[in-house]
């Protein structure tokens, strides 16, 4: 070690360093570096020093040493690495495209908006297939949840980013339920390839992503309707200003496939989960609703209009958004990640500190969320945690009593924010809406326990439960 770098944990196994600690209990891991190290500790990590920084109240600090960062490098690489394309990096020749400023622009303001209202008719064409009202209305149906939260989501959020077949609409459901499939097998895996094994090791994962890809062909997403503003732009882009030929642009497609539901099929579960299982939530949830609808002057009814809500609508919610929030809150592992490109010297609070280029500076935000100090009884769902005495948002965190800026962390943070959030948000939001208003809910088992996260996705964002539960 160098002078003035921070304190090292090496682990005993060259190379791999503590990443088998890391993986097998971050959150453990790394509150007992913390007593031990103090705010920010090095780990080697699979031939990396990884900077840990572990006091919320540095997180600003951190932001303001940018210049000294290039996380966008890493995480192209990551997609081009897991999804088969070549580098998406304008500096690489490629593409002059700037993924971050298409994402922006399609996925965010006007675009929201259209994005929004096409996702809410596509839920509904999905929950009320013809034929549903005709059915027996005091007839229930058991499933898992997690199951039947996968196969809404991810059939309404496909149609809504990449169109609908009108020509062949039932062949095109079967084919988007084979695509879940396929989308299941590759995600297993997906937490191996970002860690650097090749794909082909898995051959049925990687069958799997080729089968993906082939339905994201130009020639298969011209025959489609109602394509999303973000793909017809990078359908452009591509076609005009890229290398890459049609399997690899369809892979670029599939990258954004995997970052719109790979969290948010996980994260729409725990959300009804949370919501079913707290009757107080459920209470709330549904007034709201009931609110909601009748000030837009609806009525819910199968047979009639589906229901249709603005963006602004939407975001006049509270209830909801705490819902969503903490179960968010509960779920979320991501590892926020920002590599050096060269030697500097990172001032914080506690002191100054010499990094090298290619180390890594890391915030793992379930520290923060699941802090006594910040959120009392933290393990604990509690649907109001994000109102405030008066039902409205509340935004006032507190640290040892001083407030915190950086106090929700599931979405990243800085400019590396996930630009996908607010629709991410808004389709949980909508989904939610539509269970609550069309249907009668409970678990099978109404004492059954929470189950416990899936550790092996940590470090990607929303862990799922590791089994299903009936309802």
């Amino acid at each position: 070690r160098r002078m003035g770098e921070p304190p090292l944990e090496n682990g005993l196994i060259p190379y791999v360093g503590c990443a088998l600690q890391f993986g097998a209990n971050p959150l453990e891991f790394l509150r007992i570096n913390k007593r031990k190290y103090g705010h920010i500790f090095t780990c080697k990590l699979m031939g990396k020093y990884v900077h840990f920084i572990t006091n919320p109240f540095s997180y600003t600090t951190v932001m303001r040493h940018g210049k000294y960062f290039d996380s966008k490098k890493f995480n192209l690489a990551a997609s081009a690495k897991a999804f088969g394309h070549r580098s998406i990096d304008p500096s690489d020749g490629n593409t002059t495209e700037n993924v971050h400023e298409t994402f922006i622009r399609t996925l965010q303001g006007d675009a929201l908006n259209s994005l929004s209202e096409a996702m809410m008719e596509n839920l509904q064409y999905v929950m009320r297939p013809p034929g549903l009202s005709k059915t027996n209305p005091d007839s229930w149906v058991t499933e898992g949840m997690y199951s039947f939260c996968n196969k809404v989501m991810f059939e309404a959020g496909y149609l809504t980013l990449f169109g609908k077949d009108l020509t062949r609409q039932e062949a095109q459901r079967t084919s988007i339920l084979n695509n879940l499939d396929n989308f299941k097998q590759f995600d297993k895996i997906f937490p191996a390839l970002v860690a650097g094994l090749p794909i082909h090791v898995f051959k049925n994962a990687h069958n799997a992503r080729e089968k993906l890809a082939e339905d994201l062909k130009h020639e298969n997403l011209q025959k489609r309707d109602n394509i999303s503003e973000l793909i017809t732009t990078r359908m452009f882009l591509n076609d005009t200003l890229s290398t890459f030929d049609d399997m690899e642009k369809a892979k670029t497609h599939l990258a954004l496939l995997w970052a719109a539901q790979a969290n948010t099929l996980p994260a729409t579960f725990w959300c009804l989960f949370h919501t079913i299982r707290s009757s107080e939530a459920m209470k709330m949830a549904t007034e709201e609703v009931r609110k909601t609808l009748e000030k837009s002057g609806q009525k819910i009814s199968f047979e009639g209009k589906p229901i249709s809500l603005s963006q602004m609508q939407l975001n006049d919610m509270p209830v909801l958004d705490s819902i969503i929030k903490e179960a968010l809150r509960l779920s979320s592992a991501s590892l926020n990640i920002r590599p050096a490109k060269e030697d500097f010297t990172l001032h914080l609070e506690e002191g100054s500190y010499n990094i090298r280029k290619d180390d890594i500076i890391a915030i793992y935000p379930q520290l923060l969320h699941l802090d006594p100090e910040i959120y009392p009884d933290p393990l604990t769902f509690k649907y109001d945690r994000y109102l405030d005495e008066n039902g409205k948002p509340k935004n006032s965190f507190y640290c040892n009593g001083i407030k915190l800026k950086y106090y929700y962390m599931p979405f990243g943070w800085g400019l590396t924010m996930c630009p996908g959030r607010l629709f991410a948000v808004s389709e949980i939001k909508q989904f939610l809406i539509l269970m609550l208003s069309y249907f009668e809910m409970q678990l099978v088992d109404s004492q059954v326990k929470c189950p416990p996260l899936d550790q092996s996705r940590v470090g990607l964002g929303i862990l799922p439960p590791t089994n299903d539960i009936e309802f």
